[in-house]
């Protein structure tokens, strides 16, 4: 299982959890576990199959927009981290 690291916008859909497990060798089998065992993630995460555009996900600090994203590996010490995009002025 890998960690996914919730930020603070996002934790009451976890119960408060800032971080927890979710299982798959893959960011989007990763994802669709976590949006499966907290529904409540889905529409926050995702528009459709895809990640919502204001959403940033790091495995181990890299931007999965640099790597393979929704289909970048991911092994059980890894750790995800979900980012939401601020916007404000």
């Amino acid at each position: 299982m890998s960690n996914v690291r919730i930020p603070p916008v996002l934790r009451t859909h976890t119960g408060g959890s800032r971080e927890v497990a979710a299982e798959g060798d893959t960011v989007g089998t990763v994802l669709a576990n976590l949006t499966s065992d907290y529904p409540g993630l889905r529409e926050q995460l995702f528009e459709g199959d895809a990640l919502q555009r204001y959403v940033n996900v790091y495995v181990n600090d890299e931007d999965i927009q640099y790597l393979e994203k929704l289909s970048t590996p991911v092994g059980p010490k890894d750790t995800v981290v979900i980012l939401p995009a601020m916007a404000g002025g």
